[in-house]
């Protein structure tokens, strides 16, 4: 994680209490990870830090835009992302981050590397389908969606072709009911 050092967040010497740090996220950072999946990033990210006398509570929140391609049309666009991750760090014997929500830090730590959890936050932030808004609206004027609508079923020359006799007869049994 020396890659990341901007990254740590040296709790030793604050009070307890609240702390707020941000940063600014863009795609140099998911190249760090080798995260290919964004063209571009223009994020802002917000860590409160809740230190008490045992543990750390940290708020993540990100917000901003990740320019992605489309799962439909392939044509780049700009996502609005918005999410949050809540984690407790805890102290122990060793170091232990299996539970997603709980960290375990060892005894004599002064700092925490909050890049993953930036990275997974943003990551799990952007939709599973990502869709131009443009085909939405249907503004979006490209190749590849004039013709996936000219493919879609149901068209006008499907209307027009008769159909297999048989077929009708089986329609109308269901009909019948």
């Amino acid at each position: 994680m020396k890659k990341f050092k901007e990254f740590d967040i040296p709790f030793a010497g604050l009070k307890q209490g609240e702390h707020r740090f941000g940063y600014r996220i863009d795609n140099l950072f998911f190249e760090g990870f080798d995260y290919t999946d964004f063209n571009d990033a223009s994020l802002k990210v917000d860590v409160v830090l809740h230190k008490k006398s045992n543990m750390l509570e940290l708020d993540f929140a990100v917000k901003g835009t990740v320019n992605v391609n489309c799962d439909l049309s392939n044509e780049p666009f700009d996502q609005k992302i918005k999410g949050s991750l809540d984690l407790i760090v805890k102290f122990g014997e060793e170091y232990n981050d299996e539970n997603e929500e709980i960290l375990i830090l060892p005894h004599g730590e002064h700092q925490v590397n909050v890049a993953q959890y930036i990275y997974e936050m943003t990551v799990l932030s952007v939709p599973a389908k990502k869709v131009h808004p443009g085909i939405k609206d249907g503004s979006l004027d490209s190749e590849i969606v004039r013709k996936l609508t000219e493919l879609q079923p149901g068209t006008e020359k499907e209307k027009d072709e008769e159909t297999d006799p048989r077929w009708d007869t089986l329609k109308k049994l269901l009909t019948d009911k």
